[in-house]
């Protein structure tokens, strides 16, 4: 199967349609007094992009399963591109919160960072997932070699349930989400471990083309 060559453009405009709606929101809620966002609009957008950071980096974890079941080798391609649109809005809500939030007072920052546990943790979680984007390419794949660049992209499973332990641990009340996704990252990393355990002493199955085992 090959997949029609509009398909990469398609995927990345749809995309950013949350980052685009926020935006929109943000500016209508502050300058037209509508309540796209609700009547904290900040907490909701911080929200907002939050968790589809989350459900990029359920994504980025979902290709391989899928290439490995589907056998569609060119799936593994979006795997890069669901990783940086992670990493993409893990940004934009770390960006809300500090123009918007605590409009820019580090001192504040770090404060919270200080005293409150979630935020410790949801920013140990971002700076995990600088290195990986950073690394992203094809061309660190060939400096680190497929060995070390697999080693270091492993670090997008504490990523992500560093990302889903910050969310649940911002919510107060409700935590039906929170567990939704905790049960979506269950799935996916208890399927690498079966996989692993499974493939013990077998040989190694031939991956197809730049495809590696994150």
């Amino acid at each position: 199967m090959r997949p029609p060559r509009w398909l990469p453009a398609l995927v990345f405009a749809l995309a950013l349609v949350p980052f685009v709606y926020v935006v929109a929101a943000i500016g209508s809620d502050y300058f037209q007094g509508t309540r796209y966002l609700g009547s904290n609009p900040i907490k909701e957008a911080e929200h907002f992009t939050g968790k589809w950071a989350l459900r990029f980096l359920a994504l980025t974890l979902a290709i391989t399963p899928a290439v490995r079941l589907l056998r569609q080798g060119w799936l593994i391609r979006y795997r890069r591109t669901f990783g940086l649109f992670a990493f993409f809005y893990a940004c934009t809500h770390l960006a809300i919160y500090a123009v918007l939030d605590v409009e820019l007072t580090w001192s504040d920052m770090v404060a919270d960072v200080a005293k409150r546990l979630y935020i410790t943790i949801g920013m140990t979680a971002l700076t995990l997932m600088i290195p990986l984007a950073v690394t992203s390419t094809k061309g660190w794949i060939r400096r680190l070699g497929n060995r070390r660049w697999n080693a270091l992209h492993r670090l997008v499973y504490a990523s992500a349930v560093l990302g889903l332990v910050h969310y649940w641990m911002s919510v107060k009340k409700d935590i039906t989400e929170p567990a939704l996704f905790g049960l979506v990252f269950a799935t996916l990393l208890g399927w690498r471990v079966w996989k692993s355990s499974t493939s013990k002493g077998r040989a190694p199955a031939v991956a197809p083309s730049n495809v590696t085992q994150v």
